[in-house]
């Protein structure tokens, strides 16, 4: 047993150390570079708690996919990234496209006690390799807190924010994988690098 604990424990610092310096890298990058794509980007991403990568990098001009949800949610996935550290970061915007405030699914959680405590987040949603029939879920630091978004409960009409979501990643010869998440149609999108 206590080799389990051991390998969770290693996995999740890893996990943890890799969102750290993320975060880190990118606070250092993006300190005025002139990036005028959304202005409302840093007042978004100060809705969602922890520390977390910068969901601008790595962007493409092209979504990799859109998915439309319950009372006109509408999530746009802008980036699939493969790291060395061995896992998958999805990044993209969650908006409200009606014209009501939308209280968030508490679905989209998933249905594990130890993310659903940790608050409102993307902890349901899920990786599949068709391929080497795997499904993956989203990591967690070693507290159990899902690396996602987190902390938010409400969207106002036309509110979008920025969103990430990190997987273990599939093995390096699968680049197409199905992102899942609750309440939404599923979507195939290209994992890079």
């Amino acid at each position: 047993m206590s080799m389990r604990f051991t390998g969770k424990a290693r996995r999740g610092m890893v996990a943890l150390a890799a969102v750290a310096g993320l975060a880190l890298g990118s606070a250092a990058c993006g300190g005025g570079g002139g990036d005028d794509k959304k202005p409302e980007s840093s007042a978004s991403a100060s809705m969602a708690s922890g520390s977390q990568p910068d969901p601008q990098e790595g962007q493409s001009q092209e979504p990799l996919a859109e998915l439309k949800g319950p009372s006109g949610l509408n999530l746009q996935i802008t980036a699939a990234v493969r790291d060395s550290g061995g896992f998958v970061t999805v990044s993209g915007a969650f908006k409200n496209d009606s014209g009501t405030v939308v209280t968030i699914p508490s679905a989209l959680s998933g249905n594990e006690t130890e993310i659903m405590n940790n608050g409102r987040s993307l902890g349901g949603a899920t990786l599949v390799d068709s391929k080497s029939k795997k499904r993956y879920y989203v990591l967690r630091d070693t507290e159990g807190r899902p690396l996602t978004t987190t902390g938010f409960s409400t969207l106002k009409a036309g509110e979008s924010i920025d969103v990430f979501l990190q997987f273990p990643s599939p093995p390096a010869d699968t680049t197409d994988v199905s992102f899942q998440l609750p309440l939404f149609p599923s979507a195939v999108i290209k994992v890079s690098g």
